[in-house]
């Protein structure tokens, strides 16, 4: 249990930390753009609090786990990437499946971002308690 709070704190220090470079440059001059309307002039703090501790601990149990007890971080690289598209994908395509507007454009960056995120995450977070062993 111990590993597991550790491996979430550091996953969801790494994941954070890209995100919030990654939207702080992008929002603006990709994300707002393409949403158009839909898209709120900030955010909403409580669903993004809700998404980021669920889903690093997802990471943590699924890809940072696992990687753990076989493989290392290049492990932790290859199922943070795995779960990153298979959560990006659900979002963003179901987005463009039942929203009037919804750029695929804005499906194929955002699915990228979070499979690119997720992985470096997952390896950071890999690769710092596979130290500690």
């Amino acid at each position: 249990m111990k590993r597991f709070a550790l491996s979430w704190l550091i996953v969801a220090a790494a994941f954070i930390a890209l995100d919030f470079v990654w939207l702080s440059r992008m929002g603006d001059s990709f994300y707002r753009p393409q949403m158009g309307d839909m898209a709120l002039a900030g955010f909403r703090g409580e669903p993004a609090l809700l998404f980021y501790l669920i889903y690093t601990g997802g990471l943590a149990l699924l890809a940072v786990g696992p990687a753990l007890e076989r493989g290392g971080w290049r492990a932790g690289l290859a199922r943070g990437a795995g779960l990153g598209l298979m959560a990006y994908a659900t979002y963003d395509l179901t987005n463009q499946a039942t929203l009037k507007a919804w750029p695929s454009l804005l499906s194929a960056v955002d699915m990228a971002w979070g499979t690119l995120a997720s992985a470096i995450a997952a390896a950071i977070a890999t690769a710092v308690l596979s130290k500690g062993r």
